[in-house]
């Protein structure tokens, strides 16, 4: 006699789920660019106004990427960071943390964007809600030990997070303020974890 175990949806990990969706975006996105359709700019999130006529862009822009490289980086942090956040406090409130970080991340693009910018620039990419994750852990595992590309030595977790958004937010062609969201929503949400530690498993 075969046994069979029962496949749905809340086997899956949702840490390699986003990373999925976030790979096949980008692969059907430069599949369309070949065909001449600009399916980035589709899915990008636009400043306001600019956002009135596309504002799904607040969630499609979480799940696009443009480079290659910046892709790999969003996702080789996700995966790290995900995978720790989501054994310590489940599925449901990673999922919800990292949603949430995105969504925030894409409001303070949209509303920061016509004050600290001159130029419309659309924006993309998984930023926001990876800062999230990093913000919760920031604040759940402060201590943990690190390495952070090319810094030889490993960093308190916390460093390298509050670290990594300042040197980013002086890059040029950074959204640090969907960044800043991220990092808000990730920081509050790990307050609420560590306070509740009935969360915890």
């Amino acid at each position: 006699m075969n046994h069979y175990q029962s496949w749905n949806l809340r086997n899956l990990n949702p840490v390699l789920v986003i990373l999925a969706i976030n790979i096949l975006v980008f692969v059907i996105g430069n599949l369309a660019d070949i065909l001449n359709f600009n399916l980035f700019g589709y899915l990008a999130l636009y400043s306001w106004p600019f956002f009135i006529e596309r504002p799904w862009g607040i969630i499609t822009s979480v799940f696009t990427h443009v480079q290659l490289f910046h892709l790999i980086a969003n996702m080789i942090t996700l995966y790290f960071f995900g995978n720790f956040l989501l054994k310590m406090v489940g599925s449901r409130y990673f999922i919800s943390l990292y949603l949430i970080g995105g969504l925030v991340g894409s409001v303070f693009f949209v509303a920061l964007s016509p004050i600290f910018r001159e130029a419309i620039v659309p924006a993309v990419g998984a930023s926001g809600a990876v800062f999230a994750l990093g913000g919760a852990l920031a604040i759940l595992a402060p201590q943990i030990k690190v390495f952070i590309f090319p810094i030889p030595a490993p960093l308190p977790l916390w460093v390298a997070v509050l670290g990594g958004f300042v040197i980013l937010s002086f890059m040029p062609m950074v959204a640090w303020d969907a960044h800043l969201g991220g990092l808000v929503v990730g920081l509050a949400g790990g307050w609420l974890f560590k306070r509740n530690r009935r969360y915890y498993f």
